[in-house]
């Protein structure tokens, strides 16, 4: 079998990483190209990065992130009341593994989005789903859902996805099925799955915006139990740029 039979078997395979990494090697000198189990090593590890690296671009994408934040793109600072440590702390991941929630609050344009959407990918980084939410799409999705018939297939796959994001909690109005919903979410993913919430409103304001108080007091619990609060602080930063 000749060296291209081989690509093409490796193709075919869709080994796509060995077979690019075979015929680089291919395209060195002969006394520069690996041999024997080098080679097999060698085309091995490429395989398996090209995997992780495909990987990571499909939860990048498939997370649908409202800003393509990275982790190094936060300010942390005294100001911003957010420190180095905790963010290092966060970026670590050990909240995904407990099933806790993160709580963003903070005026408008202070940065909760960014912050939200660079621990997303923080996690996708990590190899784990993700799923980004503006509140009022997750709002249009539930309504459709529920028009269409759709609604338990729609909670069971959120109820598959390791971290959701919700952003800009607070604004829209939420009327008795969204309600129920967000509940339904939230008793599905406790103490097994993280929500990250962003929102203008200060945590403490959350009861009344819901505006039911059994629903209130059965989500706030589920969502305050187990999690970590960041209260942003500072100006908005639009006005900065």
């Amino acid at each position: 079998m000749n060296t291209s039979q081989t690509i093409a078997q490796m193709q075919e395979l869709k080994l796509a990483g060995m077979a690019a990494s075979y015929r680089s090697q291919l395209e060195l000198p002969i006394d520069q190209q690996l041999d024997g189990h080098e080679l097999i090593a060698h085309l091995l590890q490429t395989e398996k990065l090209h995997r992780s690296n495909d990987r990571m671009e499909t939860l990048l994408k498939s997370a649908r992130f409202r800003f393509n934040a990275t982790a190094q793109d936060i300010e942390c600072s005294i100001e911003r009341n957010l420190s180095k440590t905790t963010w290092s702390s966060l970026l670590e991941g050990n909240y995904l593994r407990a099933g806790e929630n993160i709580l963003i609050t903070g005026s408008t344009g202070c940065g909760k989005s960014h912050v939200g959407c660079a621990l997303g990918r923080q996690a996708c980084l990590m190899g784990i789903k993700t799923r980004y939410f503006n509140m009022n799409r997750l709002i249009e999705t539930i309504i459709m859902a529920k028009t269409e018939g759709s609604y338990m297939k729609l909670l069971n796959q959120l109820e598959k996805i390791p971290l959701i994001i919700l952003d800009d909690f607070g604004i829209q109005h939420l009327n008795k099925n969204i309600k129920l919903a967000l509940l339904q979410m939230m008793e599905d993913r406790y103490a097994k799955k993280s929500i990250i919430i962003t929102s203008q409103l200060p945590v403490s304001a959350w009861y009344d915006y819901i505006d039911e108080p059994t629903l209130a007091d059965a989500i706030m619990d589920r969502l305050t139990a187990r999690c970590h609060r960041i209260e942003l602080k500072g100006e908005s930063r639009r006005k900065k740029k």
